[in-house]
């Protein structure tokens, strides 16, 4: 038989992710944001799922190459825009929208020979200082834009920085709308925590009512992962968990006090307990760093990892499974996040914050070596 280790995408669980943007901002057209391969989910596994979107988002060409093979012929957005003026001719050949953030971005556009004219969106930098024009040069780029026979249309956008926490995004708000101020186009500035904070916040501009007025960008949130936890959890937002990332039970030691586990050493048992050694290691993604106390469903049952995280396998407390009278053996359900056979549920913002990191790059981090399922 195959090792035992298996990442399972929920179809379900994605659609009421998706919705919940819906019900956040009625009046919105919503991104699924699926860069970085559907946050680790794989875009064709997640696309049936996700076809009721309005569009998808993400930066990689040939992301969107795939896309188009899916048969998706409505928008698709490059985040980023373009990296170089020849990916120009792939987004006049699969009709992709794009990001433009710099100078040179409008140059390639000015050079560029087509007869489709682009939709492109004109990124503002309000703040979190990555991408954008600055607010001092963001109407000279939209005027340059505005001239060239090889743009269609210009949306305006820009990123939130702390949507997500105690600041906010008043600053970033305001000075969107004074760059932006009489400017037509399409506005996108919400991204997963704007939407489930901030979406209905009042928005100055042309026919536009509230941040959500237009295009919400639905990222993590999609993929049922609370963007301000521990502030609010998944719950909270009503978001359902769309991976499950579940093992086995391999072996099964017994220990005595002043016993090791692991390399290095770095768990010491106290009393008489058993420890179960699971099918998964940071090959398959599971974060090295992830110290002894990390959460652990094995059986259904909450428990703990204990010791250090090796390439192939990790081992976990068995001791609250003894204590409720749950057999557990060679071959029992060991869930690392997500939800178990009986319904328990593991939140995998609960993991990665006691590894010291966030979902996200849990999820995107599941190795190819991982067999995936529907």
């Amino acid at each position: 038989m195959p090792r035992p280790i298996l990442a399972t995408v929920h179809p379900d669980a994605l659609r009421h992710n998706l919705d919940q943007a819906r019900r956040r901002a009625p009046d919105a057209r919503v991104w699924a944001v699926v860069k970085a391969n559907a946050y680790g989910h794989g875009i064709e596994r997640v696309f049936e799922a996700l076809r009721g979107a309005d569009g998808f988002a993400l930066l990689d060409l040939a992301e969107a190459q795939r896309l188009r093979a899916l048969d998706w012929r409505g928008p698709i957005l490059l985040l980023e825009g373009v990296f170089e003026a020849r990916d120009l001719e792939l987004c006049s050949r699969l009709n992709l929208w794009h990001a433009v953030h710099c100078d040179e971005q409008i140059d390639w556009l000015a050079a560029h020979k087509t007869q489709h004219p682009h939709r492109v969106f004109l990124k503002l930098n309000s703040g979190m200082n990555r991408l954008g024009f600055t607010p001092g040069g963001f109407r000279a780029a939209w005027a340059r834009l505005n001239a060239l026979p090889q743009v269609e249309e210009i949306s305006l956008m820009t990123h939130f920085s702390d949507a997500d926490g105690p600041r906010g995004i008043a600053h970033q708000v305001a000075a969107f709308e004074a760059a932006t101020a009489d400017l037509p186009g399409e506005r996108s500035l919400c991204n997963s925590a704007a939407i489930l904070r901030h979406a209905q916040s009042p928005l100055k501009g042309e026919g536009v009512s509230s941040l959500a007025a237009d295009w919400v960008r639905e990222g993590i949130a999609l993929y049922g992962s609370a963007p301000d936890y521990p502030e609010h959890s998944a719950a909270d937002w009503d978001l359902q968990p769309t991976m499950t990332l579940s093992s086995r039970v391999i072996g099964v030691q017994s220990l005595q006090p002043g016993d090791t586990v692991g390399y290095g050493s770095t768990f010491t048992a106290e009393a008489p307990m058993r420890i179960g050694v699971v099918a998964c290691g940071y090959a398959d993604g599971y974060p090295r760093h992830a110290p002894t106390g990390t959460p652990v469903l094995v059986g259904g049952v909450r428990t703990r990892l204990v010791g250090r995280v090796s390439m192939d396998m990790i081992t976990v407390d068995l001791s609250p499974l003894d204590a409720a009278g749950v057999p557990a053996s060679i071959g029992t359900e060991v869930v690392l996040w997500g939800v178990s056979a009986g319904g328990a549920s593991l939140p995998v913002d609960e993991v990665a914050r006691a590894a010291g990191t966030i979902s996200y790059e849990l999820l995107c981090a599941v190795a190819p070596r991982v067999p995936f399922a529907l």
